[in-house]
């Protein structure tokens, strides 16, 4: 990190400037005090969170860094295709129900302060899903141009690897579904004088949805 910090363009730009002046002019101050800007720089530039990121974020297994990143900007690495519509239209509904909540009032916004926090786990599981979805196609492409496709244990992994595709599939397109219906609980909630109950029953049915597309796991690595 001081390393990086010392290197960082605007610090070496005080640096050069002070000493390019110091030569010009000798005026014997302005060493000293370059210096110690140079240092205090360097020092507040260590501790700068967005630096440490960059710098220490390099080691960071992928997956870490990914999640630092919205789903809808993590669905864009998706391949164009069916797959990509079908998250694409499961995360417009999942910002529809997210808007839905933050317009209403306090006493259903405090009712449902549980409900944001399942509604991005869900939407970040999803494309996490997807993701995996099409990994686990790609491999099984690679596997049919093999030229040996007939050998038995490769026809086992391709059958389970499509086996585990059609149910993230499945998930998907269910998902979307789920994020329509929720839309209209969220809105049955704010005018429902039993906020408490519908809410509970809302939460419960996202624990639901969270738990079945964790279920799915790797959807790349064939199932026994």
């Amino acid at each position: 990190m001081v390393r990086a910090a010392a290197l960082r363009p605007l610090n070496v730009v005080v640096l050069v400037i002070g000493v390019v002046f110091f030569v010009a002019t000798l005026v014997w101050w302005v060493l000293p005090l370059t210096l110690a800007t140079y240092a205090a720089l360097v020092a507040l530039g260590a501790g700068d969170p967005i630096l440490q990121r960059r710098v220490l974020g390099r080691g960071e297994p992928e997956a870490l860094q990914a999640r630092d990143l919205s789903p809808e900007r993590r669905a864009r690495w998706l391949p164009r295709g069916e797959t990509r519509e079908r998250v694409d239209a499961a995360l417009a509904e999942y910002r529809k129900v997210v808007a839905a909540i933050k317009v209403s009032d306090d006493v259903t916004r405090a009712v449902l302060e549980d409900t944001v926090p399942r509604l991005h786990a869900a939407a970040d599981r999803l494309v996490d899903v997807a993701l995996q979805r099409e990994k686990a196609a790609e491999t099984v492409r690679e596997l049919r141009g093999k030229s040996d496709s007939g050998a038995r244990p490769r026809i086992e992994d391709l059958r389970r690897l499509e086996t585990r595709i059609d149910e993230a599939d499945a998930e998907i397109s269910a998902t979307s579904s789920e994020l329509l219906d929720l839309r209209a609980r969220v809105v049955r909630i704010s005018i429902d004088t039993d906020n408490a109950q519908r809410a509970n029953a809302l939460n419960a049915s996202l624990d639901e949805l969270n738990a079945r597309l964790e279920a799915l796991g790797d959807v790349a690595s064939p199932k026994e």
